[in-house]
């Protein structure tokens, strides 16, 4: 399954951006599909997923408040809004899915990786 990221750039601190994840030419029927994100030195962490035949979600204790992972059925589409963003959420941003039918949070539990969007905030 190929993924693509698209909708990071850069954002002055308390912004907003909204990224988006496409699989062309297929859909996401069957899969949980993640958000994970790696900042320069850092591991790679779970921000967000989503069940697509479900739309249940789960997010990382820091995603909650401010960021919101949703689907699109019509588009194939899953979304990330990110709001009030900080210079801490600085990093690249990598879209993923999963065939498990867990709340997956770790990385080792996705199989499929889009090539990461940079999302850049300034202080």
């Amino acid at each position: 399954v190929q993924l693509v990221e698209s909708g990071g750039g850069l954002v002055q601190a308390g912004g907003s951006l909204r990224l988006s994840c496409v699989a062309p030419g297929r859909t996401f029927r069957g899969y949980a599909v993640g958000w994970f994100r790696q900042a320069p030195g850092k591991e790679r962490e779970f921000v967000a997923a989503i069940r697509w035949s479900s739309g249940g979600t789960w997010y990382s204790d820091f995603a909650k408040d401010r960021f919101t992972i949703s689907g699109d059925n019509a588009k194939n589409m899953v979304y990330l809004q990110m709001n009030s963003l900080k210079p801490g959420d600085t990093a690249v941003y990598y879209c993923s899915a999963t065939s498990s039918t867990s709340y997956s949070r770790a990385s080792s539990e996705y199989d499929y990786w889009g090539q990461g969007t940079q999302v850049t905030v300034s202080s």
